[in-house]
């Protein structure tokens, strides 16, 4: 009896202790999910990104160093300065920060991006791209191109591609505005991808226009981003229902 009471004063001791240094603690609850963004709260901006003075000449780039790309490309200019009638097409536009988007969740990116070097170029040119989406990396030419990414917030990569066909995937984890892509093989293709957390960014076309939709209602600061013409940013608002515009103007070099 005497040797059954010791037994349980010590059980005693233990669960006192353990209660003492937290052991009977509840776990404690999960941070609270960010709320979902409802779509029929939302509005839009739409806009124009234009050049003040001449669009200056494309550079038309020499492939003769790789006799495939010198007899089946069929763009030999580069893609910097595109656009017409004082439109500018290949800029980035994209939410850099809003109030909007405070606590807010949205759904991943559905589907892949694509690259493809195709004609001995990168196309497209300019993109963007979610974090974490998955990027199909493509070689449709029949000779070797390697795609190396040269990013500051994410990981860089260099894969070549020696056959026509070959793919590859690739994710990036961080935003980034912009994520520079060049081929070591062919000095002239280049590309540019922005990666962001949130999917309200666009391209403009050659005529300078571009959309970016279901934009919750706050107040927003937008860049345009050129590769040769640096940024430029705009404040606007968006309210339920509502299009906004915006316009954007770069000077000629």
């Amino acid at each position: 009896m005497q040797q059954r009471n010791l037994w349980t004063v010590f059980a005693l001791l233990v669960m006192a202790t353990a209660l003492a240094c937290g052991g009977g603690d509840a776990p404690a609850p999960a941070a609270p999910a960010a709320p979902a963004f409802d779509p029929a709260t939302a509005g839009n901006v739409s806009g124009m990104v234009m050049l003040d003075g001449e669009l200056p000449a494309a550079e038309e780039f020499m492939m003769n160093s790789d006799p495939v790309c010198a007899m089946t490309a069929t763009n030999t200019m580069s893609s910097t300065f595109v656009g017409a009638n004082g439109h500018l097409g290949n800029v980035f536009v994209y939410v850099k920060e809003g109030q909007g988007l405070e606590g807010l969740s949205f759904p991943a990116a559905t589907g892949m991006a694509t690259i493809d070097q195709q004609g001995c170029r990168y196309t497209p040119h300019v993109f963007g791209i979610r974090v974490g989406q998955t990027l199909t990396i493509t070689n449709s030419d029949m000779t070797l191109h390697n795609i190396h990414a040269s990013p500051s917030a994410n990981d860089e990569f260099n894969m070549g591609q020696p056959f026509q066909g070959m793919t590859f995937e690739r994710t990036f984890d961080n935003p980034e505005i912009m994520v520079p892509f060049k081929c070591d093989v062919h000095g002239w293709m280049n590309a540019y991808v922005g990666v962001l957390d949130h999917p309200y960014f666009a391209v403009t076309a050659e005529d300078g226009m571009f959309d970016i939709s279901t934009l919750p209602p706050g107040d927003y600061l937008l860049e345009a981003w050129h590769e040769a013409l640096g940024t430029q940013t705009q404040n606007v608002t968006v309210t339920t229902g509502q299009t906004a515009e915006v316009s954007f103007t770069f000077t000629a070099p």
